[in-house]
């Protein structure tokens, strides 16, 4: 099976596909869509790849799941499509925006505008069961995503990588911090959020500030057109 991603990724990205890890972990995707319901939608698995391409690339997001709920995971990781309600972690992204960036809390859950100025929403999963958080874990995908951060961090310069939580913060061993920016907190989600582990963090004016000093433009992190 052919994966369709951005041209910008392929070459990077042939020797991962290539080996017999990710050729089983694509049986495996393929029949669990067969035979349960799965998110996000097919198309939509390498979302984050093809709405935010390799030579675009200035900020990395990454997640761990994708949303497990009806018609939540489109592919980006945190980011819902127009018109749903907002994930509790979304919430307080969008809290943590307006108190250091004085952006109005936005209507639209849905980060494509991030993705489509060089901010890469990848999920360490990319794909999961309907209703059961974490089921397509260890079956090869984060392998294949850890590649990932590791080509970044070497065909990239100048990259912010947002490490949010215990999980996303094991990563960081994987980018050489002499040439990138790595910025880590608390999770946005209630649990870590309410205990104060990610309020406060002002990871948005920090990337802002450390890309406008690398010469590349500031993220706006607007959503609501």
């Amino acid at each position: 099976m052919k994966v369709h991603i951005h041209s910008s990724w392929e070459k990077p990205l042939q020797a991962a596909f290539a080996t017999p890890y990710f050729q089983n972990l694509v049986e495996f995707v393929k029949d669990a869509y067969q035979k349960t319901i799965c998110y996000p939608p097919g198309k939509h698995i390498f979302e984050a790849f093809n709405t935010c391409p390799l030579d675009q690339l200035k900020v990395v997001i990454l997640g761990q799941d994708p949303y497990h709920g009806s018609g939540q995971a489109h592919g980006l990781s945190f980011s819902v499509p127009e018109g749903m309600a907002h994930p509790p972690s979304l919430i307080n992204i969008f809290k943590e925006i307006e108190s250091d960036l004085d952006i109005p809390y936005p209507k639209s859950g849905n980060l494509m505008p991030w993705a489509k100025q060089g901010v890469f929403l990848l999920n360490a999963t990319l794909t999961v069961q309907a209703h059961q958080a974490g089921s397509h874990q260890k079956k090869g995908w984060e392998i294949f995503t850890d590649f990932v951060i590791q080509t970044i961090s070497k065909e990239k310069q100048g990259v912010v990588f947002m490490l949010w939580g215990g999980y996303a913060k094991q990563k960081s061993k994987f980018i050489d911090d002499s040439k990138h920016l790595i910025l880590t907190s608390g999770h946005p989600s209630p649990l870590s959020a309410n205990r104060g582990y990610w309020f406060g963090n002002k990871h948005f004016s920090q990337c802002n500030s450390y890309l406008k000093q690398h010469g590349l433009k500031a993220i706006d992190w607007r959503v609501d057109s």
